[in-house]
């Protein structure tokens, strides 16, 4: 074995130590928000902040940073193969820890961990005065990161936390994505609302017993590829997936009797994370090629079972009949174009998790707006109800009738991930491009969907997406995947596809 296979060895050992305290803390961080009892918070504040602190002693050692370097000056193969990318990242991700002291990477974890359990509680009562010291406490801190990180020439403070999610993106770049998606949207949009037709959603807000939801989202969640027995799905506040690494994947939901998409769909996209999540090589556990792109690449994945594949006729053929005997009471003597106009419904609302695929776009587009603000001082935490009633009501024309259906709905501030919501949309973005390239690839698709054949999909984004893990950026990912470069162009065409016949346009 050479010296450089040795230090190899070596980082790689030394990169896993780091993912495994993360780990450990994300189990913590999972239980804080489903089966801790709400007096053990400040406890678990103290328990994350020591394995914050204690993950980022290793992830800075400057015996750490020595080793890398020695690497990146060494022949490790292919420039852009596994080896490479490892030591790219691992870099990355070593001179973005040592611009933060430890102090407050602890303090971040201490306070969102609180702030979550606040969030909790003002959500229900609809109080944002109750959570506002929180979120100043938040908001605070995140600033003083994004100082810290810094960020390029001509940026803002908001790069150093997207870069974070999306790496190598910048709020420039965003908007110049966003752009023409927004232009696109609206127009779309404004066809819509001229359109005569009125969708059946009364439907989806017949009786949905608990039980019979929670079954018949896992029987679909094991339809399209994930496995349980290397993961779960259990109930939180506000959805979400958390995978601790090689074969114990976390999913969870929140149900509603009388609202079906909630549940079933939120469960749908739980599961795109978590077959992605299952997909990842095993082996590269704690290194680049064991994570996911980016969580735009993430998002894109969660978003195409959930839409692109969940909310389609093709999906639904084959399903509809379950549907009918395990909801026999509301959807016993439905029809199936009845019931996939009504998941289909397209109409200003409140609720981002509950937004139709047509103007969801536009609620990331609000919080990316708000997001910057607040990080580069031009909004006070104080000033985010007025701000966020103001631009939904001129952004969907309607107003939040309390903070918990405004500002208060979602749990990203309050567990510090500002810099995450843009990676929604992007999702979309990607995941168009990916559907089509798979279905080039492998498809017809709808023809295998109707027939309740997923496996031939899941098997091809694991191929192509997540067993590539980081050896690339996102939009790299997308031209090597797809082989064109990015563009919002077949969301669009995607939208008009299912949109356009539904409402006759």
């Amino acid at each position: 074995m050479s010296g450089t296979d040795d230090r190899y060895a070596v980082l790689v050992e030394r990169l896993r130590k780091v993912a495994l305290l993360e780990s450990c803390g994300s189990v913590l961080g999972w239980d804080e928000q489903t089966y801790m009892p709400s007096g053990g918070a400040a406890h678990r504040a103290e328990q994350l902040a020591l394995l914050a602190g204690m993950a980022h002693h290793e992830a800075t050692d400057r015996e750490l940073g020595d080793l890398i370097g020695e690497l990146e000056s060494e022949d490790l193969g292919e420039p852009g193969g596994p080896r490479a990318a490892n030591v790219r990242e691992a870099r990355r991700a070593y001179d973005r820890a040592t611009c933060l002291p430890r102090r407050l990477v602890e303090e971040i974890s201490r306070v969102t961990t609180l702030s979550q359990q606040a969030w909790v509680t003002a959500r229900r009562e609809k109080d944002f005065p109750a959570f506002l010291p929180f979120l100043e406490q938040v908001v605070a801190l995140k600033r003083e990161e994004a100082a810290a990180i810094g960020f390029g020439d001509g940026g803002e403070p908001y790069d150093a936390l997207l870069d974070h999610y999306e790496p190598g993106a910048t709020s420039s770049w965003v908007d110049g994505v966003f752009s023409p998606l927004r232009a696109a949207t609206v127009e779309l949009l404004d066809a819509i609302r001229g359109s005569q037709v009125q969708p059946p959603v009364d439907i989806l807000t017949r009786s949905y017993p608990l039980d019979a939801q929670r079954e018949f989202g896992m029987a679909a969640s094991k339809r399209i590829g994930f496995s349980f027995e290397e993961g779960r799905l259990d109930v939180a506040a506000h959805p979400f997936c958390s995978g601790f690494g090689p074969g114990d994947c976390r999913l969870t939901t929140r149900y509603d009797e009388h609202h079906f998409p909630g549940a079933f769909f939120g469960t749908m996209h739980e599961s795109g994370h978590g077959i992605y999540e299952q997909g990842l090589d095993r082996q590269a556990f704690g290194t680049a090629m064991g994570v996911s792109c980016s969580l735009g690449i993430h998002e894109s994945q969660s978003r195409m079972w959930e839409n692109f594949v969940g909310r389609g006729e093709p999906f639904w053929i084959h399903l509809f009949s379950e549907a009918q005997a395990a909801f026999p009471e509301a959807l016993g003597q439905e029809t199936r174009e009845r019931f996939m106009a009504a998941i289909n419904d397209v109409r200003p609302s409140m609720i981002r998790v509950e937004a139709d695929e047509v103007t969801y776009n536009l609620h990331i587009m609000l919080r990316f707006e708000l997001e910057r603000a607040l990080i580069d001082g031009s909004l006070d935490p104080a000033d985010v109800p007025g701000a966020w009633n103001d631009a939904f009501t001129r952004d969907f024309g309607i107003t939040p009738a309390d903070d918990s259906e405004g500002c208060l709905q979602d749990i990203h501030w309050s567990a510090g991930l500002l810099g995450y919501f843009p990676t929604y949309a992007l999702g979309n973005i990607y995941a168009a491009q990916f559907f089509v390239a798979a279905d080039r690839a492998i498809g017809p698709l709808s023809e295998q969907f109707a027939e309740g054949e997923f496996g031939s999909l899941k098997e091809w984004l694991n191929r192509e997406i997540h067993q590539r893990g980081r050896q690339c950026r996102a939009d790299e990912l997308v031209e090597v995947v797809t082989g064109d470069g990015l563009s919002h162009e077949p969301l669009v065409a995607h939208l008009r596809g299912r949109f356009g016949p539904l409402y006759d346009l």
